[in-house]
């Protein structure tokens, strides 16, 4: 049986209205204090000077565009949370517990890892059981109906279909209403309608109505990072039933790659991503090694260790957003042949501009390396310069300790839970919400198969869900299983989301918290970028 459990009288952490805490009411040194603060700017991770990524003070701010709240518009009004915190026993939202089952010129445009050829999921039967037995189906059609694409099986093979669904989207407009969701028989329909394009989710899942429209925005945002919405725009005001798959042909693995990152990568769903643990004083050299190889056009200097961030150096006054750098990721993790040379690609950042394309010089500093270095500029005509700007910072590492360093830090890109010194702590992620990063140690032996790594992440989305809720929003949750317990703390500097031995007690969690913020203030240097440097 679930309780409330209401904290209106205890002690609390947040300044009126959620702002941030007055200056002399702040540490002065961060590493003195014993207990890490948990305010926005005090909290453990938090950026000391500037920011990379856009600002915003909570996740509803940054998501506000991409994740509506019907009850919110027809009613006009948000009510206030119930309660601060919940404890929930095993049995309240059992199904968690289910394991998974497994421009015309732009026409002759060879996107990146076209190479890889078809997906063999695209010759599925859409009328056989196993096309009908995968947890969520993802579809994307214009407003004439046309198919544009479809997560399993062939565009053609579901045109009816996707006919269908254009017919209730219309049928519900003509009433001057919006379709949002159909719940039937276990599985929810969630619709997103973003002219020119109607994006169509149906799950099996146990992820809400909310959290599906978000992952059908991130798809929406994978096509307008190809294209531009000024492209979108043109296509379609001029021929309604243009079939977009021709300029999108060779490109379906990036939306491939991107529902996958959905499913196993925290980062999508906290809006943060994850840095590489190194040494500060060579995270710093780095920096300045970005810094110091500029160019006149240069907007951003991006370097990745796989899906980890190294260190980021903007122009000043210009910021990016997670959203963003996720489909730079999505574009490098999804390609390779990034590898066999220095690449040289339009890309529209959708989150900064979805008028028009940066143009993005990507390159691996070593054939054999993880490294990437994504450097993105105004100017298509760029490229040579940007070339001499790699060399340049290549040239400076390779004289400094920091690539040493840096090497180092890629032989063991992550930590064991157990450098914690909490034994019955499984996993974590922290996310600051100042700096926009998030840690989480490597996973444990229990959720190292897929299916039980996805099943994680499935738990860690119902807490996230749970603290995000968008008319009874908790301060924390605690639920006990039988394979695990969890807990999930939200203040205005941080988000925690930890999983426990199912052997422990909510005491032991309470204590355990206090324990890891200590570990994460003093191990804050490495695990994340306190001070990004600007052009």
């Amino acid at each position: 049986m679930a309780a409330d459990v209401h904290n209106k009288g205890g002690a609390t952490w947040d300044t009126a209205k959620g702002g941030l805490a007055a200056v002399e009411r702040m540490r002065s040194d961060r590493s003195d204090s014993p207990t890490p603060g948990l305010v926005e700017g005090t909290e453990p991770g938090a950026g000391q000077e500037h920011t990379m990524f856009v600002h915003a003070q909570s996740f509803e701010d940054l998501t506000a565009d991409s994740e509506s709240n019907p009850d919110a518009e027809l009613t006009g009004n948000r009510r206030s949370a119930v309660g601060d915190s919940e404890e929930v026993q095993e049995g309240q939202g059992a199904e968690l517990q289910g394991g998974s089952t497994g421009n015309e010129a732009g026409e002759q445009k060879q996107w990146a890892g076209q190479q890889r050829g078809p997906r063999p999921a695209r010759e599925e039967d859409v009328t056989g059981e196993a096309w009908r037995a995968h947890r969520k189906h993802v579809f994307v059609l214009s407003e004439a109906g046309k198919p544009i694409y479809t997560r399993y099986g062939t565009e053609e093979a579901l045109s009816t279909i996707m006919g269908v669904m254009m017919a209730l989207v219309s049928f519900v407009e003509a009433e001057k209403n919006i379709i949002r969701s159909i719940h039937a028989d276990g599985y929810r329909v969630v619709f997103l309608h973003k002219s020119p394009l109607v994006l169509v989710g149906v799950s099996r899942s146990s992820q809400s109505e909310r959290e599906l429209s978000r992952e059908l925005q991130y798809v929406y945002y994978q096509i307008v990072s190809l294209l531009t919405l000024t492209q979108l725009d043109h296509v379609f005001r001029h021929k309604q039933n243009y079939d977009l798959r021709r300029l999108l042909a060779g490109s379906e693995h990036l939306t491939d790659n991107l529902l996958r990152m959905l499913e196993y990568d925290p980062g999508l769903l906290l809006n943060a991503v994850t840095s590489l643990p190194l040494a500060s004083v060579a995270r710093d050299a780095l920096s300045a090694g970005l810094q110091a190889a500029r160019a006149k056009s240069l907007v951003f200097s991006i370097l990745l260790a796989g899906s980890r961030l190294v260190t980021l150096v903007r122009k000043k006054d210009q910021y990016l957003h997670h959203m963003d750098l996720h489909l730079l990721f999505n574009l490098v993790g999804s390609s390779s042949s990034f590898r066999e040379g220095e690449g040289w690609t339009p890309i529209c950042l959708p989150k900064f501009n979805t008028a028009g394309f940066f143009h993005a010089h990507i390159s691996y500093l070593e054939p054999a390396s993880n490294l990437c270095l994504i450097l993105v500029s105004t100017d298509r005509e760029d490229f040579f310069n940007l070339s001499d700007c790699r060399r340049h910072f290549l040239e400076r590492l390779r004289r400094r300790s920091a690539y040493k360093a840096l090497q180092e830090a890629l032989h063991s890109p992550t930590y064991p839970v157990s450098q914690v010194g909490i034994p019955e702590l499984w996993h974590f992620v922290y996310k600051s919400k100042s700096s926009g990063l998030y840690t989480s140690p490597e996973l444990p032996v229990p959720y190292q198969g897929e299916e039980e790594h996805e099943r994680l992440i499935r738990l860690y989305r119902y807490l996230h869900s749970c603290l995000h809720h968008p008319t009874r929003p908790l301060r924390s949750m605690y639920r006990s299983g039988n394979t695990e317990n969890l807990f999930a703390w939200a203040t205005s500097g941080f988000e925690l989301y930890l999983c426990f031995s199912p052997l422990g007690t909510k005491a032991l969690a309470m204590s355990a918290v206090t324990k890891l913020l200590k570990w994460i203030r003093k191990e804050e240097d490495r695990l994340f970028i306190l001070n990004p440097l600007t052009y």
